[in-house]
């Protein structure tokens, strides 16, 4: 079966995929699998953009987003007139010639993938570029656009080591677009001597799930700051810092979401 990968920890944000999809589909038809589509409203393929933390404790994620191309698609069992199939290589396809322009389907999707073209009253969506598929092509155009290779495609089974990589996937149907690197928690922070008034270097950071008791462990860099990522969400920490000697606690961090803990001055213990 046909499998998107996205890797979101290489997809540097460049618009490639969305660009090369607006070249393959405005403006030509590719019937039977999709009419042309519009210069404006529609993205069958997007890019979401994701800033986490606070200045200057900052990360940002670029999210590729498409149809899911899902095992149990809401939007086939609403079809009433059977427009929306699936074919035998996984793709889901909307057929144009069999769609009435119900307007049902677009709000059936999680993923919000499906639009609807009030001029051709009908709904379109990714094809995973299936014409192109058909006629020899081994990706479609978004994949071969992708300057970063964040972008896979292919059989599920010869990308079966990626897949491994994958965790919890966004919420909705199991789909055939797989998100790798998927970011979680981080706290971070800048470690100082106020008295010296300089960052302090190579500090021990131990961060303590207060529930778990798991700990962390990470070192301040030469700007002084530290970086735990990759942490589960919804915990609570506490967290030790250790030099020369000297040492500060703090008892309770609220990972809800992620943390910049700004500036802290190291105490004596």
């Amino acid at each position: 079966m046909k499998t998107f990968v996205l890797d979101l920890d290489i997809c540097n944000g460049c618009y490639c995929c969305q660009i090369a999809c607006k070249d393959e589909h405005v403006g030509n038809d590719w019937m039977p699998y999709a009419r042309p589509q519009p210069d404006t409203g529609q993205f069958w393929i997007r890019l979401n953009e994701t800033t986490r933390g606070t200045v200057p404790k900052v990360r940002v994620t670029y999210f590729p987003q498409m149809c899911m191309h899902c095992e149990d698609a809401p939007c086939m069992k609403i079809c009433a007139p059977g427009a929306i199939y699936r074919r035998p290589d996984g793709l889901v396809i909307v057929d144009p010639d069999k769609c009435t322009g119900c307007k049902l389907c677009p709000d059936s999707c999680p993923h919000e993938a499906l639009f609807f073209n009030e001029g051709m009253n009908l709904a379109q969506k990714c094809t995973g570029c299936a014409h192109l598929l058909d006629d020899g092509w081994d990706v479609p155009r978004c994949v071969d656009a992708c300057a970063s290779g964040a972008l896979h495609f292919g059989e599920e089974e010869a990308m079966k080591d990626l897949i491994a990589k994958a965790g919890e996937q966004p919420k909705g149907c199991k789909g055939r677009v797989i998100y790798i690197n998927i970011p979680k928690t981080f706290v971070a922070g800048t470690l100082y001597d106020p008295i010296e008034k300089e960052v302090i270097i190579g500090a021990t950071c131990t961060l303590t799930d207060r529930a778990s008791r798991e700990t962390h462990r990470v070192e301040t860099d030469g700007f002084g700051d530290f970086w735990f990522e990759g942490l589960p969400e919804g915990r609570t920490f506490s967290l030790k810092f250790e030099k020369d000697g000297k040492s500060k606690i703090i008892d309770t961090i609220d990972a809800a979401r992620d943390v910049n803990l700004g500036d802290i001055p190291m105490g004596m213990s």
